[in-house]
């Protein structure tokens, strides 16, 4: 095949649109102009955020300009297809408006994801590494895409939750403003404790521990009079990432008390019933006789 054969394939026009005649060179351009571009668009793409992350930009700053540097880039590079192969943007009005009334009603439940992601990212009430409590599921914002929100649970389990979800329902922001948490370590010692020992003991342990913000300042509570035992709180606050975090220093301040307790003399309480027998009780003893003479038989 000589290059005047080829010249030629590449010059058959395939169809025509209004005045403008669409050949075989035309169409085998676009897609590799599309791969180029999208090449290109990709890598300036990742160069950007890892700029954007080495200036310590929030994450979900980021992943948002990503989003929407990647949507302009989509466009740009369809409407250069489309110049290239000569064909108008009117063109396609009729043809995107009957697919846009499909679409409308045969997928709302995606539009409104899709709707909400932007929100999320724009308005910014969940953010990248926030820490999540929705109804009995708690975890960290992993990512924040146009669809659904990835969540990793405390488990280790990833979670996807639809953005509308997020937006609709109640949810619980542990870290919306910052990190700081309030939380509580109960504990029930044993009627006739001394009780300021107690205290000064569970307010020792909680300003002993590194973890335990100064302020506000940790405080010892003498919270009632149990069923079973003296009620005490020990009420602190930490700045922490995840409720794994909450879990570990409260599990850290209470073998602190246990040890500093058992050191004391002071007794943990545990559940105790009496009880109380209204009339006589009677020993009825067999007599031996009776049960040998029943044994023999």
């Amino acid at each position: 095949m000589s290059w005047q054969d080829i010249k030629e394939i590449l010059s058959f026009v395939l169809f025509t649109y209004g005045d403008s005649a669409i050949t075989v060179s035309q169409v085998l351009q676009v897609p590799l102009l599309l791969l180029l571009a999208w090449f290109i668009v990709t890598r300036i793409g990742k160069l950007i955020r890892r700029a954007l992350l080495a200036r310590k930009v929030a994450p979900d700053a980021v992943h948002l300009f990503s989003r929407i540097y990647l949507i302009l880039a989509i466009a740009i590079i369809l409407v250069t297809s489309l110049e290239i192969l000569n064909i108008p943007i009117k063109a396609f009005a009729f043809v995107s408006g009957a697919v846009a009334i499909g679409v409308g009603f045969g997928a709302q439940n995606i539009i409104n994801n899709f709707i909400s992601g932007w929100i999320l990212m724009w308005e910014r009430p969940i953010r990248i590494g926030d820490f999540l409590e929705i109804g009995e599921t708690k975890g960290v914002v992993e990512s924040i895409n146009t669809r659904s929100t990835l969540i990793r649970r405390n488990d280790g389990v990833h979670m996807l939750v639809p953005n509308s979800q997020l937006l609709e329902n109640t949810v619980t922001n542990w870290t919306l403003i910052d990190n700081i948490a309030r939380s509580t370590v109960r504990v029930g010692v044993a009627y006739g404790s001394d009780v300021e020992r107690v205290a000064d003991i569970i307010k020792q342990t909680l300003d002993e521990h590194e973890e335990i913000l100064t302020t506000p300042s940790p405080v010892a509570i003498f919270e009632d009079f149990g069923d079973n035992a003296l009620i005490f709180d020990g009420i602190f606050w930490v700045c922490a990432n995840t409720e794994a975090d909450i879990r570990r220093i409260r599990s850290d301040i209470r073998f602190r008390i246990y040890k500093l307790f058992t050191q004391a003399g002071i007794v943990i309480a545990f559940p105790q019933r009496d009880l109380h027998l209204d009339g006589e009780l009677k020993i009825v003893k067999a007599q031996r006789g009776n049960s040998e003479d029943k044994a023999a038989e």
